[in-house]
């Protein structure tokens, strides 16, 4: 197995396209399209999708206006170990049961072996009518049958990319530990994490860091809002937290990290995406959004001016880890 003699350049930040594919709620075609419009506008050239988003409607979309771009211009990754089979009991029925607002007119089925991989590249390929994908993780392997995911799918990818089928190839998981062991045990380029090394918390640090600087892999920073919770300039009680009902401790702590950004003249949303960047390890932060204006203001966000002062207050008042920074 060998790696790319060279790292994809991703940008500060991406676009992460499940919104795109109706997560949680109905998004029609122009919101779609407006939102990907907004972040080309706004300089993003990375995009993220899978085809557990919406079914596969994430990657239509997203090809549909990728296409229309210069292909060198931009950098796109997708997944595998998720492949979509016609439903055989389809009835009218609603993908919400996994989050997506879209007909279950297909399944998922888990194949993370190599010829599982090949067709879920080829499927992809043709969804998004491009002529190459050139990132592609393995999709939440613990969400069904990590041995095996890591066992067939990670060896599967790196055959991928020794064909040169892709350049760069990774894991995609929300639980730090998980792609730990995926570091340790594979031959990869990138991991995306999502959650887990962010403004409000950093698990990542403990073992998948290290073990990334150990064996030279990169990290693809997702979710750095925390599921919504530091989305905007005051939490909100009713905001989302990992998917569900804020804890009333991490509430306290994301209400200390936004009093301390006011201290500072910075929004808190500003700061939750900034922060990751501050490692040397991850190579960028992605965020998705339906929402053409949160598009923008994401990245204004992320060219926002803050203080070293504010950093140097937060670790002072040990709301992030002291000495963490590039």
């Amino acid at each position: 197995m060998s790696r790319s003699a060279s790292p994809v350049d991703l940008g500060p930040l991406g676009f992460g396209s499940a919104s795109i594919g109706n997560l949680y709620r109905e998004t029609d075609e122009d919101r779609a399209r407006s939102a990907l419009e907004a972040a080309w506008d706004g300089g993003i050239r990375y995009f993220d999708t899978a085809p557990h988003y919406g079914l596969g409607l994430s990657e239509r979309r997203l090809g549909a206006f990728l296409r229309e771009r210069p292909r060198d211009e931009f950098v796109v990754s997708t997944k595998v170990g998720r492949l979509l089979e016609p439903n055989p009991d389809f009835a009218g029925g609603r993908d919400l049961a996994n989050g997506f607002d879209v007909p279950d007119d297909r399944v998922r089925v888990y194949d993370p072996s190599l010829s599982g991989v090949r067709r879920s590249l080829e499927a992809s390929l043709d969804r998004m009518g491009l002529d190459r994908i050139d990132v592609l993780f393995l999709h939440d392997p613990d969400v069904y049958d990590l041995e095996r995911g890591l066992a067939e799918g990670l060896p599967a990818l790196a055959t991928l990319r020794d064909e040169g089928l892709v350049r760069q190839i990774g894991i995609g998981v929300n639980d730090a530990d998980v792609a730990a062991r995926a570091v340790r045990e594979g031959d990869l380029d990138l991991v995306m994490i999502a959650g887990r090394y962010t403004l409000l918390e950093q698990p990542a640090l403990v073992e998948l860091f290290p073990a990334c600087e150990e064996r030279g892999v990169r990290i693809v920073d997702a979710a750095v809002f925390n599921s919504g919770l530091l989305a905007t300039a005051t939490p909100r009680r009713d905001a989302t937290y990992d998917y569900g009902a804020v804890p009333d401790a991490v509430f306290e702590r994301a209400q200390a990290l936004a009093a301390t950004c006011e201290e500072f003249g910075v929004e808190l949303p500003a700061a939750a995406l900034q922060y990751p960047l501050r490692h040397p390890l991850v190579a960028t932060v992605v965020v998705g959004t339906s929402r053409p204006d949160a598009v923008r203001q994401n990245v204004a966000n992320m060219s926002a001016a803050i203080p070293d002062e504010l950093w140097s207050a937060l670790e002072d008042r040990a709301l992030i880890p002291a000495g963490d920074r590039a």
